[in-house]
């Protein structure tokens, strides 16, 4: 194993103890005493894209209260525009008579964009009147994320409740 020069260690160091240094006023300004209030918004627009592949209810109510709760917070009041997307087995969201009628119309009316991947409607036989009819149909929803994704828009994939994985 190689020694290393007594200048090499002073320098490895010092330049560990200037990466602390410059991190802690960055804890400091994290709230570590407990009044962080959250990151401050400094941008006149946000966008997100939510994701849903998974179907169940569990993963359906986790989804759908997570853009309840973005919509809401304050900070972001006026700024957000959301979009969800569901393929695969998440085209669940959007069939008819799922208990989730309600609640995504009052989604939509917020400004959420609702919208369903037509490859798989194709691939999985799911006819399109088994859906609701205010739902949007895009061609293929891995295109609609990575179009998104290129126009900065977030992207949030909200993980199964354990009870699904």
């Amino acid at each position: 194993m190689k020694k290393l020069s007594m200048t090499s260690q002073k320098i490895g160091f010092t330049a560990a103890t200037a990466l602390l240094a410059a991190c802690l006023p960055l804890s400091a300004a994290a709230g570590t005493s407990g009044d962080y209030q959250g990151a401050m918004p400094n941008k006149g627009q946000y966008n997100v894209i939510f994701h849903l592949d998974a179907g169940g209810v569990p993963a359906i109510k986790k989804t759908l209260n997570n853009i309840e709760n973005i919509l809401h917070d304050p900070r972001l009041a006026g700024k957000l525009h959301v979009e969800l997307i569901a393929n695969s087995k998440g085209f669940d969201v959007y069939v008819k008579n799922n208990g989730f009628e309600d609640k995504l119309k009052h989604l939509q009316a917020e400004g959420v964009i609702l919208a369903q991947c037509a490859n798989t409607l194709k691939e999985l036989h799911v006819d399109r009147n088994d859906l609701y009819p205010f739902i949007s149909i895009v061609p293929s929803g891995m295109g609609e994320i990575t179009i998104r994704e290129a126009q900065g828009w977030a992207y949030i994939h909200p993980s199964a409740p354990p009870e699904q994985l």
